[in-house]
């Protein structure tokens, strides 16, 4: 019985990461500019990566016997990287120039940079 019920968990936590997976190659290919873009990468695609990675854990520790701390390293590791990484790239290509979708409503970053650059030619 607690086979079976492993087994659920096991499947049910790669099956919702295959899931944000997909959500991540759709938003991809449907999202109109770098930043939303950026966004569907780091967001969905890390929790993807995380839920499949602790159903292959939980494989290992509930149906093998054994801990693998290399993966709950990689979870870790992907959970502080991913979103920090998207928020790079996105900012780099907003002080670089790349032009915003043209039906975006809010510029919170537009001030901000515009303070900075006016106190640098100070």
């Amino acid at each position: 019985m607690i086979t079976i019920l492993s087994n659920i968990l096991i499947i049910l936590t790669i099956v919702v990461g295959v899931i944000f997976i997909i959500v991540t190659a759709v938003g991809l290919i449907r999202l109109p500019d770098v930043y939303t873009r950026t966004h569907a990468a780091s967001k969905s695609a890390t929790l993807g990566v995380m839920f499949i990675l602790l159903g292959v854990f939980l494989h290992f520790w509930l149906i093998e016997g054994h801990i693998n701390s290399r993966i709950l390293l990689g979870i870790v590791f992907l959970f502080i990287t991913g979103p920090i990484g998207g928020h790079v790239i996105g900012r780099a290509a907003y002080l670089t120039g790349v032009k915003l979708w043209d039906q975006t409503v809010v510029d919170e970053l537009e001030p901000v940079v515009a303070k900075r650059k006016k106190e640098q030619n100070k």
